[in-house]
This record gives structure tokens, C-alpha cells and sequence, in this order.
């Protein structure tokens, strides 16, 4: 109470109008009106736009707080930012997009450590983060066919070979410090490496880790070690980190035994969905959730997830579960406002002073719920999300 009566403290009456009026929406589970799913990704790349502009390095300034307004550009997320935004370039004829998408990995170049490693904050390595930001310079190297962003992936990828360990698990170089099963989605990022430098060593290391993450998982489909700490109940969000690793390792490494641990994973959140499509926020290991907010990223997330089952599987109730993850998504989205670190925007939770991302627009969020819009309408791009 003593830190959220010191920010309230500092507010000028405008922040205080938002906070207290976003409050009392979410108290009273009032949502927005729905539009296409056109209307809705054209507002959040937007504010992801704005978001890149706020601090002129080139990244995406990594939220936006309703009590301390735009934090600094965020090193990971920008990393899987990027091919968002060339996917939507092309969708949208709109080269803008596309020169957004190369000053964000400029920006990456410019913040890589001498390892080959980026930093998680103060210059400290970290794996995950590191993972992120392969896809975005595997992606503009695709697209631009400059070496430097190859070179850069290839430096990152051999960093994260160099720092696991023999049975696959990263120890080291970890968020707070704990090992995560959610790597999965590094493994991932070694495999886009492996898509465009042809390195055998990148596709060996990833298959590893995806073989120690299957050693996680229990036979209902929970998977251990998969929160930000020990004590913590794993979010949705890091919950949809690991399936989604997992799904595209199984895709391009052709591994029906993946599909199905996916599948395992995938169907009790799928049963977990509530009847306005929304999902809780965590879940323990028996798929019950201690919350009764949502985790506004892990919705998109799952839909994402949803949607490429349905694609491999034909099983309808991915896709029923899907959509209505994107209706309710919608719903959330504010496209009305008057406040540009909040139109077009997603928060972390809902209400928005659940407790993951509390009182932010966090733009990972508005990145997932782009995917997951965009993919709704066009299937194709399947195999270009990140």
C-alpha cells in the first residue's frame, strides 16, 4: 500500500481520471464495442507505432503504466515485435510498417551484448530474452537479405548453445533465477536459426531442451517449473510460452509424439474457457485456477495455439475456441480513448488491477492479439508468426 500511495501521491488529475475510470469499467465487467478484426489489429499496431516512438531508439517501449506513463524500449519483445509488424506491411501495402520493423532490428544490433547474448536489464544475459530477439533478426534478415542480421542471429544462437546444459535445460542466464520450461520458445528461436543458416547444431540443441521440457510435464498435460518463481502459480501467458514452443518444434521437426503432448496441454485450457471466452489468469497442476482475473496475453496466446491445431488436427473445437477468445479480445480493447498510451492498447489483466501487469499496457499483449486477429483472417500466415 505505502508504493501504491506513493504513485497516487504523484498523479496529476488527468491520471487519475484514467485509472479510476478504467477501475470502475472493469469492477463492473463493462467491455467495448466490437468491430472487425481488421478495425481492431489496425488500432493496436498503432499503438504499437506509438509505443516505438516514445524513445527514440528504435525499440517499443515495453508498456504503458497508467500511474508512470511509457517505460523504456524493451529489448525481448521488440525481438518478436518485428515479424508482427512485417507481417502486417504486407497485409496492409503499407511499407511504413516495414521500415518500423527494420529500425526495431537496428535497435537490436545496437543492444547486443559482446557475447552474442541481450540483456534482460543492465546489460545481464538472459536466455529467454535472447531467444526473442533471434526471431526478429531471423525475420529481417529474411526480408532485407542483409547479412548483418544473420550474423547477429547466428551470434545469438551460438551464445545459447553455449550456456545450456548437456541434458538440454538452461540453468544459467535465467529470470530470477530459476530454470523455466517455457524455454521452449528459445528452443524454438534456435530453430529459425537453423531455417536460415542450415547450422545441424542449432536444430540438435533445440530438439534437447524440447526433449527435457516433455521430461516436465505430467500425464494431464501441466508442465513443472513453467512460472516466473517456484511459489508462483504458473500464468496462462508462460503456460501458451511452453505449448507454443512445443507446437512448432513438432511442426518443423515433424514430431507426431509433440503434437500430442500439445494436444495434452492444449484441451483443459481449452476447457477452462469461460463462457465469455476468456480464460483465468494461472493454473496449478490440476488445471484449477486460485484467480478470477484474466491474463489478457495468455487469451491470445491459447487462440494462437488453438488455431494452428485446427489446422493440423480439423478438430473443430479449436477453432470454436479460438474465435471466441478473439470476440472477447476485442471486447477488451479500448478504441475510443482519448489517451494514446491507452487506444488501441491491451492491458495485462483484466480487471486491470489483476496481478500480473497491473495498471498496464504491456506490448507483448498488443502483439498476440494482432497474431491471433490476423491469423482468425488469414490461415496463410501460419508459418510466419513468432
Amino acid at each position: 500500500m505505502g508504493y501504491l500511495n506513493y504513485l497516487i501521491k504523484g498523479l496529476n488529475p488527468k491520471n487519475f481520471y484514467y485509472i479510476s475510470s478504467t477501475c470502475l469499467k472493469d469492477f463492473l465487467k463493462k467491455h467495448h464495442t466490437a468491430y472487425s478484426n481488421a478495425v481492431h489489429v489496425k488500432a493496436a499496431i498503432e499503438w504499437l507505432s506509438t509505443a516505438q516512438k516514445q524513445n527514440k531508439d528504435g525499440g517499443v517501449s515495453a508498456h504503458y503504466s497508467l500511474f508512470e506513463g511509457w517505460a523504456p524500449s524493451y529489448v525481448e519483445t521488440t525481438g518478436y515485435i518485428i515479424p508482427t509488424f512485417f507481417n502486417y506491411a504486407d497485409a496492409s501495402k503499407n511499407p511504413v510498417y516495414k521500415e518500423e520493423a527494420i529500425q526495431m532490428a537496428d535497435f537490436e544490433l545496437r543492444n547486443q551484448l559482446q557475447s552474442g547474448a541481450f540483456p534482460g536489464g543492465k546489460n545481464m544475459p538472459i536466455v529467454f530474452n535472447t531467444g526473442q530477439v533471434i526471431f526478429g533478426l531471423c525475420r529481417a534478415y529474411e526480408e532485407t537479405k542483409d547479412s548483418k542480421y544473420k550474423e547477429a542471429a547466428e551470434k545469438a544462437a551460438d551464445w545459447l548453445l553455449s550456456v545450456m546444459d548437456k541434458d538440454g535445460c538452461w540453468r544459467r542466464y535465467l529470470y530470477l533465477n530459476h530454470i523455466h520450461t517455457y524455454n521452449t520458445r528459445t528452443a524454438w528461436s534456435l530453430l529459425y536459426a537453423h531455417k536460415i543458416s542450415k547450422n545441424i547444431r542449432y536444430k540438435e540443441a533445440a530438439e534437447k531442451n524440447i526433449e527435457w521440457a516433455l521430461s516436465q510435464q505430467l500425464e494431464n498435460g501441466w508442465f513443472q517449473n513453467n512460472a516466473f518463481y517456484p511459489e508462483q502459480e504458473p500464468l496462462v501467458h508462460t503456460i501458451a510460452y511452453s505449448i507454443q514452443g512445443l507446437l512448432e518444434a513438432a511442426i518443423y521437426l515433424r514430431k507426431k509424439r509433440y503434437i500430442e503432448s500439445v494436444i495434452k496441454a492444449a484441451v483443459p485450457i481449452m476447457h477452462a474457457q469461460r463462457p465469455n471466452g476468456s480464460l483465468p489468469g494461472s493454473f496449478n497442476k490440476k488445471w484449477k485456477s486460485s484467480v478470477k482475473w484474466s491474463c489478457l496475453t495468455g487469451n491470445s496466446q491459447m487462440s494462437i495455439i488453438w488455431q494452428k491445431l485446427f489446422i493440423l488436427t480439423k478438430d473443430k473445437r479449436f477453432m470454436d475456441a479460438a474465435k471466441k477468445s478473439n470476440a472477447y479480445m476485442k471486447a477488451a480493447q479500448n478504441t475510443k480513448s482519448h489517451n494514446p498510451g491507452i487506444n488501441g492498447g491491451i492491458q495485462g489483466s483484466f480487471p486491470i488491477y489483476g496481478w500480473y501487469a497491473p495498471f498496464c499496457y504491456p506490448n507483448w499483449a498488443a502483439k498476440f492479439f494482432i497474431d491471433a486477429l490476423m491469423l482468425e483472417d488469414n490461415p496463410n500466415l501460419a508459418n510466419k508468426l513468432y
